[in-house]
């Protein structure tokens, strides 16, 4: 990609699935890295691994904690000299019936997806407005931020909102030259979606994808990859949509 070498990077759920793959995916085109994720020994484990690609530092943080991010955005900046480009990843989900979901379940969706996306996002744009350098802002969505999909109402609910988050930043952002987009990926095999489903529930998911098979974490890297790169710079408060053709039918 265009525009990405020597670029500092900050990747939110960093440490493993899509944001690891990201971070590989960044220092391949020469960016610098800084992760987070929950777990300080897998953020560790995740720098070595990837250490010999080229720079990349990382903490645990969780981003629904305010004071976390502040402490993880600031930590990024001195450590990269400056953020160019936000990589918003970090998220969770479970499934779980619409009639059956208790409020502390909502909440604790709300706090991961919407509000750490919402604290990560306003810090670092904050700290990109006062270097006046401009930037590019790539917001974690979902296919499910688009259409509904059976027992996973508070996470559809997250997704979508992050789609709105995302297109009023792009209106309030744009003029400091900080292009914001989302991007909606569909079903991508990573650890986390393996702990949700079983293996019979994905080999009958296959079917509803016109491809006949699921993403892969390298996939939503390189879109990511894409969205922030110069190959992009007029794609500005638009969600990409990375389903293998689900949403189309």
């Amino acid at each position: 990609m265009r525009g990405l070498k020597g670029k500092s990077v900050l990747i939110t759920g960093g440490s493993r699935g899509i944001g690891q793959a990201t971070a590989q995916r960044f220092l391949e085109e020469g960016s610098q890295v800084f992760i987070c994720g929950l777990e300080r020994e897998e953020v560790e484990q995740t720098v070595e691994k990837l250490a010999k690609l080229g720079k990349i530092q990382g903490i645990a943080c969780d981003v629904s904690v305010e004071d976390q991010v502040l402490d993880l955005v600031a930590q990024a900046e001195h450590a990269l000299g400056g953020i160019d480009i936000l990589i918003d990843n970090a998220g969770i989900a479970w499934e779980e019936p619409f009639l059956e979901i208790t409020a502390e379940h909502w909440d604790k969706i709300i706090a991961v997806n919407l509000r750490g996306m919402f604290l990560v996002a306003r810090e670092v744009a904050r700290r990109m407005v006062a270097r006046g350098k401009g930037g590019a802002i790539v917001l974690m969505s979902s296919k499910n931020g688009l259409a509904g999909e059976v027992k996973y109402a508070h996470y559809n609910a997250s997704k979508g909102a992050v789609v709105m988050l995302m297109k009023t930043m792009a209106l309030e952002l744009g003029p400091h030259n900080i292009r914001v987009n989302a991007l909606c990926p569909g079903y991508i095999l990573t650890p986390l979606a393996e702990s949700i489903d079983s293996p019979e529930f994905i080999a009958a998911y296959v079917n509803n994808i016109p491809l006949g098979r699921l993403g892969r974490p390298a996939e939503v890297a390189a879109a990511y990859a894409f969205l922030a790169s110069d190959d992009a710079s007029f794609m500005h408060g638009t969600e990409l949509l990375l389903d293998g053709g689900q949403l189309s039918q």
